[in-house]
């Protein structure tokens, strides 16, 4: 008999895979943030530094009380909770996954440090990306796999 929620299992485990990735490299990176206050370069076009974001993406929503970005990132972390208890795709399940274990890897730096450690650096020339973290990493890498998802399931199912 095949269980009525075939994928939870694989969409809990990427959650927590992604939580625990998260929440290792920031707290490496605390633990080093005096050496990487400055940056450090590792190859060109990349340095690790440390930097403390109130915001989010881009440091949008700025200054707004670190509590209601709380607020708003578990109320999206229940829906998508609800998505994947849903599903029936094992691609989707990761998906869901990876976007909560990040976010909720975000809302854990919100609530100990009222700010989000970003600590990835990528450049060319004098030109930043702004600096991101492995949550982001996950949150954004779900989301494409949403995308992309139902291409590489279509794509499976009919190779040979």
């Amino acid at each position: 008999m095949r269980p009525t929620k075939p994928f939870l299992f694989t969409g809990l485990f990427a959650t927590l895979i992604s939580f625990l990735f998260d929440q290792a490299t920031k707290a490496i990176v605390v633990a080093n943030a005096l050496a990487l206050t400055a940056g450090v370069p590792v190859v060109p076009g990349f340095n690790l530094i440390y930097l403390r974001n109130d915001g989010v993406t881009f440091g949008l929503l700025g200054g707004a009380p670190w509590w209601s970005l709380v607020v708003l990132a578990l109320g999206i972390c229940v829906w998508l909770a609800v998505m994947l208890v849903r599903t029936s795709s094992r691609i989707e399940a990761v998906a869901y996954g990876a976007i909560i274990g990040g976010a909720l890897g975000n809302v854990l730096d919100r609530v100990r440090f009222r700010g989000v450690t970003d600590f990835l650096d990528f450049y060319i020339g004098a030109a930043h990306w702004p600096a991101f973290n492995m949550a982001d990493v996950f949150v954004v890498g779900g989301v494409g796999l949403l995308f992309v998802g139902p291409w590489v399931a279509a794509r499976l199912r009919t190779d040979p």
